[in-house]
């Protein structure tokens, strides 16, 4: 345990004591020794105007019983300090630019805590590299998604779907939640125009504009029935379930992947590893089964086996010639 560290808990061991603490106790519990007991207490006291008094009967140290004192400022231990930043990378990398903007002070204050000599990780900043494969940026509006979401309205946007050659809509939605999948940014909500739950990718949204209605709010297992049933962020409700085999090398890694929350799973002889998925449309899967290569065997059902037999045969096709 560190200086920092020392002082926080410190403060919470006088906080939450009506009678004196010893001196030897708090040693003990702080896992220090005397000269660095009287440093914390000097700098808790001192430095940050912590109310700290020394009882003789009996002898040890407690807060002034008519103070309401907490720590000024933000104090947090290295390790929240760590995760806080880590937090701020992963948004400020894949997130978009004004929720960047929006957290710089925050980042600032963190990085001098940080950088702070008691606490020793000056350049952790440095040390965290965060890669992100086939990342598309959230769009433009993601503040306005956001703040609807926050504030239980509705949203009016206009879509340009993926299929039937970016077919433009204009639609009306209560937004449920946010989901971060691979990557890439997808709202939740329920479309008043086709009267149904559906999964919108944000950077497909061209324009959004907060509506002053109330959003229609979905139950979470509603939610999850709807869209987390089967594989994959377009899951849908599951119609069929993926039976795949995999080779002893591809085992290892596959076998510490969570593929669905309802998969099921059991070893092979050789150390094969099957491997049994809900999914409704099987395109995702499908490509994702396509990446393992001959590594992976779909013994079920006969339509993904003979959709991933064909990718495959197309594939071989073009190196034939």
């Amino acid at each position: 345990m560190n200086f920092f560290d020392r002082v926080q808990q410190l403060h919470a061991l006088l906080r939450d004591r009506r009678t004196p603490i010893s001196g030897q106790q708090l040693q003990d519990e702080l896992e220090c020794s005397r000269a660095t007991l009287h440093r914390l207490i000097a700098k808790l006291r001192d430095e940050l105007g912590a109310p700290i008094l020394y009882e003789r009967e009996p002898p040890g140290y407690r807060y002034r019983s008519d103070a309401n004192f907490e720590l000024p400022g933000l104090w947090f231990t290295p390790h929240e300090l760590v995760a806080l930043l880590t937090i701020e990378r992963v948004l400020a990398e894949t997130g978009p630019g004004w929720l960047g903007e929006q957290l710089s002070p925050l980042r600032e204050k963190v990085r001098n805590l940080l950088a702070d000599e008691t606490v020793g990780l000056p350049d952790w900043s440095d040390r965290l590299r965060l890669l992100s494969q086939a990342a598309r940026p959230a769009g433009p509006s993601f503040a306005t998604v956001a703040s609807a979401l926050a504030r239980r309205r509705r949203l009016k946007v206009r879509y340009r779907a993926r299929s039937r050659q970016d077919a433009r809509s204009e639609r009306e939605l209560s937004p449920q939640r946010l989901t971060r999948y691979r990557d890439n940014w997808y709202l939740d909500a329920w479309c008043h125009w086709r009267e149904g739950l559906r999964s919108f990718s944000l950077d497909r949204i061209d324009g959004a504009e907060l509506i002053d209605v109330p959003a229609l709010d979905c139950a979470p297992a509603e939610l999850d029935a709807a869209l987390a049933a089967g594989y994959g962020i377009f899951a849908g409700p599951a119609r069929d379930v993926a039976e795949l085999v995999f080779s002893a090398d591809a085992a290892r890694w596959v076998s510490a992947e969570q593929w669905h929350p309802q998969q099921q799973f059991e070893w092979l002889s050789g150390g094969r590893y099957r491997l049994r998925v809900p999914y409704s449309s099987g395109e995702e899967l499908i490509a994702d089964l396509l990446r393992h290569g001959a590594a992976v065997e779909v013994v079920g059902p006969p339509a993904l086996r003979a959709a991933v037999a064909k990718a495959h045969q197309a594939a071989a096709r073009l190196y034939s010639a």
